[in-house]
């Protein structure tokens, strides 16, 4: 018998992808959209950027350094989770407030929770649903984007949900700006938004390359977008826009599919994006809220290990326990 072998626990199998190497490709593919929150809403956007990065790497550090725990601020997760909340920011956002957003999202939802791996719903989500509650004034108010002749402060969602509100409520110098944009307006990103949100072109660029990258797969994206557009086309609104508006894109490209937070398994991934394109429906057509994504993803976060449980597949030659 040979003696020289090893055993050991798993894993055995090894390959170069690390989580500081999936969270660069997302920061890579989120590039674009950071590009065209610059050209549409100027260099406030990129301050609002810099600023929830930066704040962001400083919390992990911090509360890591307190507790005596690890240093994980070069595996970038920090990073991607300030740029993901500040591409889903007002650009006109006071910086005290996109800080506290970070803080919510690093400390309360990440690190309180065990760190990368431990949260039970994705962080940047979490923490843009808390500001809406916080502050629902500023976090509603949106700026013109520059280059643009035929949008108001009001965004898609809040125009298709209520126009005769909206032109209410606008003064008479810009009454003649408030109507719907054009789609080939809503795919480049000239409409009111957050500043990430607004361009189609940009988030489908990096949803590309995360796919093309294998970072994700298209079940949960395509099932999420698809829901959202079949829906309302059956029930009378116009499902391009639907589909366009809101923080549907970036929702489905970049927070729905965290991998900690929603399912591992095709199956799964498919059941996760159907319900999320459901619960955003159902709160765009029927409540008082004109977007719903954002609560979609949380209340899937929530679901997620029940969807797992339901989904997962049996090991070859496993039995039933």
């Amino acid at each position: 018998m040979e003696s020289n072998k090893i055993v050991s626990v798993s894993p055995h199998i090894y390959a170069s992808t690390t989580t500081s190497t999936i969270m660069r490709d997302v920061l890579i593919a989120l590039l674009p959209a950071v590009v065209a929150s610059i050209c549409f809403f100027g260099s406030q956007a990129l301050i609002v950027e810099v600023l929830c990065i930066a704040v962001a790497v400083l919390c992990e550090w911090v509360f890591e350094k307190i507790c005596k725990r690890p240093n994980t601020i070069g595996d970038l997760s920090a990073a991607v989770t300030g740029l993901l909340l500040a591409l889903n920011l007002p650009v006109d956002i006071p910086l005290w407030q996109a800080a506290f957003g970070v803080f919510v999202a690093i400390v309360v939802v990440k690190q309180l929770f065990g760190g990368i791996g431990m949260n039970f719903a994705n962080p940047a989500i979490t923490a843009r649903v808390v500001m809406l509650v916080a502050f629902s004034g500023t976090m509603t108010t949106w700026a013109i984007p520059n280059f643009s002749d035929a949008m108001s402060t009001a965004t898609p969602l809040a125009i298709i949900a209520n126009p005769e509100a909206v032109s209410a409520t606008t003064s008479q110098a810009t009454a003649a700006v408030v109507k719907l944009p054009t789609l080939l307006q809503m795919f480049l990103g000239a409409r009111g938004g957050s500043m990430g949100e607004t361009s189609v072109l940009a988030l489908l660029l990096g949803g590309l390359y995360l796919i093309f990258r294998k970072v994700i797969t298209w079940h949960t994206p395509i099932a999420f977008l698809a829901t959202v557009y079949v829906l309302t086309a059956l029930l009378g609104q116009e499902p391009l826009y639907q589909v366009m508006a809101g923080g549907l894109c970036i929702g489905a490209i970049f927070m729905a599919t965290d991998y900690t937070t929603s399912p591992s398994t095709p199956a799964g991934k498919l059941v996760f994006g159907v319900g999320c394109g459901l619960i955003t429906v159902f709160i765009r057509v029927w409540s008082n809220y004109p977007e719903g994504v954002s609560f979609s993803i949380l209340l899937m976060n929530i679901l997620n290990p029940f969807i797992c449980e339901w989904t997962r597949t049996k090991p070859l030659g496993g039995v039933n326990a």
